[in-house]
């Protein structure tokens, strides 16, 4: 998770150098076309499998909501600070817990309910309404928190009977796709020094994908959530040391609120699924 944080950062890094020059549709478009020669490696297992009857319709929806989420993004870390992109970025699985309650019948208890109510506390500490200009940016990455819930709970759905190579390799091809018309738009020249900033984005998030991965096989999520928090100190700094961005109490503080809860809702989670016993048919996985 440390290695995943750094990475993450490489990301967040590049994406504010680049987004002063392109906007923000055409950096998320060329950010996985460029992407998309580390997909190279799974075609041929890719053909193997074939063009089979597939759940198209919720690949095509996943592609629609994570593609947005990457727009939304991109956009707001040319509007305010990164520690605060961050910061509020730690909604996602708020987000990804009412969503599952809303779309697919999970329980929403008490505890649960607390949780998500000391997350949305942790957002009025980092905006603090009526004591500070809230910009669109803001606005926006309350969206984009939303967009990626709703692409992890198809990608939960599809987890259920696809292959997961297929569910990633779609990801790229559906996003690519969807973002095309958007960034054709808006496009302008890229300079060859934006193209090498966007690949090496590309080269960071898919090595931040694997080492995040290889975290969750290694530790539960209860010991792996909690590092996450090193990733707002690390934006912090980077603002402060590259972009002279000012280093916010407020911003840690509520980041720190919003990841508490989310550490709860996670070992809420854990404690739960360990209370689930298999029926002696069904394999154990």
């Amino acid at each position: 998770m440390f290695a995943t944080g750094v990475n993450f950062l490489m990301v967040t890094a590049l994406v504010k150098i680049v987004g002063s020059s392109l906007p923000a549709a055409q950096a998320a478009f060329l950010r996985y076309l460029l992407g998309l020669v580390f997909l190279l490696p799974f075609l041929v297992p890719l053909m193997r499998l074939g063009m089979r009857e597939r759940p198209w319709k919720l690949y095509i929806l996943r592609g629609l909501f994570h593609g947005l989420g990457v727009l939304t993004w991109f956009y707001a870390m040319t509007r305010i600070p990164i520690a605060e992109v961050t910061a509020m970025n730690y909604l996602n699985p708020v987000y990804v817990t009412l969503g599952a309650a809303l779309f697919m019948g999970e329980k929403l208890a008490w505890r649960r309910v607390t949780a998500i109510a000391v997350a949305f506390l942790g957002v009025l500490v980092i905006l603090r309404p009526g004591f500070r200009e809230i910009s669109d940016g803001h606005v926006v990455m309350l969206f984009t928190a939303v967009f990626f819930a709703g692409s992890y709970l198809a990608a939960k759905r599809l987890s259920a009977g696809e292959d997961a190579g297929v569910i990633v390799a779609m990801l790229s091809i559906t996003v690519t796709i969807l973002l095309a018309p958007v960034a054709v738009a808006v496009w302008v020249p890229p300079a060859p020094v934006d193209l090498v900033w966007l690949f090496l984005v590309a080269l960071f998030a898919t090595a931040g994908h694997y080492t995040m991965t290889r975290a969750f096989r290694a530790a539960p999520l209860t010991v792996t959530q909690p590092v996450t928090f090193l990733q707002l100190v690390w934006a912090t700094l980077l603002g402060w040391l590259a972009f002279d961005e000012v280093v916010d109490g407020w911003v840690l503080l509520g980041g720190g609120v919003i990841l508490a809860a989310v550490v709860f809702l996670t070992w809420r989670e854990a404690v739960l699924n360990r209370r689930v016993t298999p029926a002696a048919d069904v394999p154990k996985l």
